[in-house]
């Protein structure tokens, strides 16, 4: 990975050395060198504040200082949390194994004796400038690329967001002209979710999946499904099986937000004490997102106009909910959603037949 070396030679560097010999001499060999963007330090006590004030990419650093020495202001830097913290290069008059492995130790990438050869310490600083802008623009690529991976992660996710809805949609106009009913039983169910303590990831996946749970009725002929009078044995028996019609279409995807939906067109007819279609399950072994969709959905069915019968009253839809708690629907879900009845009533009235 190339860093061109005019991003070489821009790049800010820190000199920090308590003389002010040692401070010009090193300002005149690096701007001779070419490099532009120098800082030259007499306090340590200011390294933090400069360090922080903009973007550095090499401190070049004495240890003997008054105030802070060298080892102290490498501990203030690493305090500061930088993942990217740029290379120090020591530059010191001490010498000595134990000297040096302690300034590597805390912080320092590179250690030169002083009095120092002017060609080791420009090609020292050339080193380490490429080494850490080369790190930078790989860093700076990758949070690039991650944004763009998260944006068209978020493209898809909304894609099949709108697919699943548009799918759900398309079911309902079999039998409701406005498609309003699976608006009112999604966020119904999300809301029933919430109530009984699911996260909001797992809510947002009940309101989506939720409007696909008569998906089966593409399946069913209009002479049935519009039928403005009670269905026959046979034609009941007909009409049971877009349960199994809408789960066959939504199967065979490892896809969450599919399986979530077949699970629901399956089993959101099952009844608490076994007596539901298509399977029979009883009690606990019908999914709890079959279990919320039963009550959301036959209150609303209730409460609606249908080819074969008026619009019950909500007491009267409650008082049926509560007559069918542990028979068609779970006890302990009828309770939850009768909490939250003020909150269903006023989703049926956002999405309303108008």
């Amino acid at each position: 990975m190339m860093v061109s070396v005019e991003t070489t030679y821009n790049s800010r560097i820190l000199i920090v050395d308590d003389e002010p010999a040692n401070l010009k001499l090193l300002d005149k060999m690096l701007k001779a060198e070419g490099y532009t963007n120098l800082v030259c330090i007499a306090d340590p006590r200011q390294v933090r504040e400069a360090y922080c004030a903009e973007v550095t990419a090499l401190i070049l650093l004495d240890i003997n200082m008054p105030h802070l020495n060298g080892y102290e202001v490498m501990a203030q830097l690493k305090e500061l949390g930088d993942p990217l913290l740029p290379p120090i290069l020591v530059l010191t008059a001490q010498t000595g194994r134990d000297f040096l492995m302690r300034a590597l130790n805390e912080g320092a990438r590179d250690f030169l004796s002083k009095p120092f050869d002017r060609y080791e310490l420009l090609a020292r600083v050339r080193n380490l400038l490429d080494a850490h802008l080369a790190l930078r623009l790989k860093v700076d690529q990758q949070g690039v690329l991650e944004e763009m991976v998260r944006k068209r992660t978020v493209e898809v996710v909304q894609s099949r967001l709108e697919i699943v809805q548009r799918l759900g949609r398309a079911s309902e106009y079999r039998d409701n002209e406005t498609g309003q009913h699976i608006l009112r039983m999604s966020h119904s169910a999300a809301l029933l979710a919430k109530q009984i303590g699911w996260s909001e990831e797992r809510c947002n996946l009940i309101l989506y999946t939720s409007t696909m749970h008569d998906l089966g009725k593409i399946g069913i002929s209009d002479t049935i499904l519009l039928k403005p009078a009670r269905l026959t044995p046979e034609e009941r028996a007909t009409m049971e099986t877009h349960t199994t019609i809408g789960a066959d279409i939504l199967s065979g995807s490892n896809n969450e937000l599919l399986e979530t939906a077949r699970i629901i067109a399956l089993t959101h007819h099952e009844k608490w004490d076994g007596s539901g279609y298509p399977r029979k399950l009883t009690g606990e072994g019908i999914p709890m997102e079959g279990r919320i969709a039963a009550i959301v959905d036959v209150f609303d069915a209730l409460t609606s106009v249908r080819p074969y019968k008026k619009a019950w009253s909500v007491d009267e839809a409650v008082a049926d909910i509560r007559i069918n708690s542990g028979t068609h629907f779970d006890p302990t879900l009828v309770e939850h959603f009768l909490t939250i009845l003020p909150g269903v009533l006023a989703i049926k009235e956002r999405f309303s037949e108008r």
